[in-house]
């Protein structure tokens, strides 16, 4: 279950989208299958689960764009 308390949404509003691709969690088949095993939205799922989310601008790396990336390490904030 999602809990609001633990992934406080970000200050404003973003639009969740990959920063390759610029889909969307919905628009992401993987999420999908992922979020309903969860009882999650996708990007409730997205939110939470995805290692890549960055919370300051809503971006995230989908499967895909992130090994086409070369899988980069980013630094916890």
């Amino acid at each position: 279950m999602f809990d609001p308390y633990l992934f406080p949404p970000p200050d404003t509003e973003y639009n969740l989208r990959c920063n390759g691709c610029k889909r969307t969690p919905t628009q992401i088949t993987a999420y999908a299958w992922f979020a309903e095993g969860e009882g999650l939205t996708n990007d409730e799922y997205v939110i939470q689960e995805e290692g890549t989310y960055n919370r300051a601008n809503g971006h995230f790396w989908c499967d895909e764009c992130y090994i086409a990336a070369g899988q980069p390490l980013g630094v916890a904030p």
